[in-house]
């Protein structure tokens, strides 16, 4: 009987060792090595098929050919800016969830404008003459994909960000990111902030020594080819153009060391900067040695070149038809680096953008098409003159940024005015302005009769603490600004929310699909195809044909 006893507990805890010993690699979730997520600024989706005669087979051909195209990408919010465009990809959410509701906002309770970024409990790392690095990702209400990543792997993935803008950084690596690097034009550095860290990395260090910025600026800027053959474009010499420090023409060849003698921000406008982006993202992937652990790593990148450029010259432009052409060069050497440094099919790209761009006005006029200036100060002073008039109450009207109007509220709430008698004066007057097609009220958009597209993005867009009050639709191809040269975005019109979106390497199968999909979508396919969990702002879905 003894003997049976022993011969059974044993049986019993060699049946508990084969049930509790740790899982086996074979067991582990399946996923990429590293995910690459880059979010070209500024790119319109007609941009593939515009110049895909003159891309090279390894850049933009590449992800066609390879990858999976999303042909109907767009944002569904308001406004088409940068800080919102990278907030909603890597949140899978809206602006009136996540908070980024522009670049800048008005704050609804104290009147103040606030950067999205903006942290003054932070310093600078990396320059000492500069405040630009008091920044952070605290101000983002949400999490991010990238956020979520780190907690599924209890915080062994890395997760880097790199762009010349500090919104273009911060926000897509999120709350939790190993480091986030945005570039200082005055020093010529990448800088962070004590945020993420005390001091730069060894390696950002030595990046920084090569002052390639100055470097990439001593040569003019020359077209890749001969400037007869860019027929895909607009003639070189516009009125509409806009032109860098110190130049007095429009005209290739463009006089770098002049602008950047003047002013050394006009690195940023020019094709360079895309390259050096892209091999500070490559210096990333070598210095926090990604795709190379057990866990899945993230880099996030963003070009901003391209938007720098498409607002100096415009989307019909020479320049950013050049720009586009060097830059399918840069991924292709981008694409081959990783390659060889993480495995072809072992990691996994996307390649969006943050928002498109309208033509210049004076393209527009000089075709024909329909478009102009909308200057919304006098706008602001005629509508306080009228609320003054009937409320009693002066400079109701706090301002008219982001194609919202702000009230004091202070005021509304100190005088006891009607809010809503206000709305329906201030609505009233600005439906009589000749640019504009629709004036919304945020908060109760669904009673107003304007297409249904329009009246989502408007009330995915609504915050009550960090929005206006009122939507104001200009007609396409409209914007609200002085400007005689340059174009801008912001819009709901598809020249502005009408994006590419491609997947490419681990786990994709080449194909596309004209099913639409929206900005807030990425995330939760991210996740679907990470096996983790979404980001908890959330308002997108899975896209099926990239994950099944």
């Amino acid at each position: 009987m003894r003997k049976f006893v022993v011969l059974f507990t044993l049986l019993l805890h060699l049946g508990y060792q084969a049930t509790s010993a740790p899982k086996t690699s074979k067991d582990k979730v399946d996923r990429p090595k590293l995910v690459v997520g880059i979010v070209i600024d500024q790119m319109r989706w007609d941009y593939l098929y515009r110049f895909n005669d003159r891309y090279g087979k390894d850049g933009f051909k590449r992800l066609l050919r390879e990858g999976f195209s999303c042909e109907n990408h767009y944002i569904n919010y308001l406004p088409s800016a940068t800080a919102v465009g990278h907030s909603s990809i890597y949140t899978g959410s809206v602006p009136g969830v996540h908070g980024i509701t522009g670049n800048s906002w008005v704050d609804q309770l104290t009147g103040k404008t606030v950067y999205c970024t903006e942290d003054n409990t932070v310093q600078t790392v990396g320059s000492a003459a500069t405040t630009e690095g008091q920044m952070s990702p605290r101000n983002l209400l949400a999490s991010t994909i990238t956020d979520e990543l780190r907690m599924a792997t209890n915080k062994q993935s890395k997760v880097v960000g790199v762009s010349l803008k500090d919104r273009a950084s911060i926000l897509p690596a999120g709350h939790m990111a190993n480091g986030a690097f945005w570039f200082d034009d005055e020093s010529g550095n990448f800088i962070t902030s004590t945020f993420y860290m005390p001091t730069l990395p060894e390696w950002v260090q030595n990046f920084n020594k090569q002052q390639r910025a100055a470097e990439f600026m001593k040569q003019p800027w020359q077209t890749l080819y001969p400037i007869g053959t860019y027929k895909n474009s607009d003639e070189d010499a516009k009125a509409y153009e806009g032109r860098l420090p110190g130049e007095t023409t429009t005209t290739f060849p463009h006089n770098l060391p002049a602008a950047y003698a003047k002013k050394k921000d006009a690195f940023r406008t020019t094709p360079h900067g895309n390259t050096f982006i892209l091999d500070f993202a490559s210096a990333a992937v070598n210095g926090y040695n990604m795709g190379q652990g057990e866990a899945t790593d993230f880099l996030t990148i963003n070009c901003a070149s391209t938007d720098y450029v498409g607002h100096m010259f415009g989307p019909n432009s020479i320049e950013i038809e050049d720009t586009y052409l060097r830059l399918d060069q840069d991924l292709a050497k981008f694409f081959k680096f990783l390659d060889s440094k993480v495995g072809k099919g072992q990691y996994l790209v996307f390649l969006t953008a943050d928002h498109g761009v309208g033509h210049a006005i004076g393209y527009s006029q000089e075709n024909k098409l329909n478009g102009g200036n909308w200057n919304s100060k006098p706008v602001q002073a005629e509508l306080n003159k009228m609320l003054a008039s009937t409320f009693g109450a002066e400079n109701l009207v706090r301002s008219m940024s982001s194609y919202q109007v702000h009230f004091d509220w202070d005021q509304i709430a100190a005088k006891k005015l009607d809010i809503d008698l206000i709305k329906k004066a201030v609505i009233a007057k600005l439906q009589m302005e000749p640019e504009v097609m629709y004036a919304v009220d945020m908060g109760n958009a669904n009673a107003h009769l304007v297409p249904f597209t329009i009246r989502e993005q408007i009330a995915n867009s609504y915050n009550p603490k960090r929005t206006g009050s009122i939507q104001i639709i200009l007609k396409p191809g409209y914007v609200a600004t002085t400007s005689k040269t340059g174009a801008s975005h912001g819009a709901w019109n598809p020249y502005d929310t009408h994006l590419p979106l491609l997947f490419m390497g681990w786990n994709i199968k080449a194909g596309s699909t004209n099913i639409p999909t929206y900005m807030t979508d990425v995330a939760p396919t991210l996740a679907a195809l990470l096996h983790i969990q979404t980001p908890n702002g959330t308002v997108g879905k899975p896209i099926t044909a990239v994950v099944k």
